[in-house]
């Protein structure tokens, strides 16, 4: 729910929770109960760095959906060797 700001004659600035159906109708003081006047005013926006943007954007994206991650294998790496049983029989590796 929005709030808004209106100013009352006696009281001064007052901020009222109201819905969006409400936002046009006529409201009280909540200290006085005087008629007050919507005063308008710029939304809350703040401008964030482009780096902070991404890790917001990625951050929010990944709470829904998480991000699969792989990580690229270089020629340098060496692969494990296949192990390599001397019998027909790999559950009896002991025995």
């Amino acid at each position: 729910m929005p709030r808004y700001e209106f100013l009352c004659a006696t009281c001064g600035q007052v901020d009222i929770w109201r819905s969006f159906a409400e936002a046009s109708l006529p409201a009280s003081c909540p200290v006085c109960q005087a008629a007050v006047k919507r005063v308008y005013t710029l939304p809350g926006v703040t401008k964030t760095s482009a780096p902070l943007t991404r890790a917001l954007d990625r951050a929010q994206k990944s709470a829904y959906e998480p991000e699969v991650v792989k990580r690229q294998q270089t020629t340098t790496e060496a692969r494990p060797a296949p192990v390599r049983h001397q019998h027909g029989r790999p559950w009896q590796l002991g025995h």
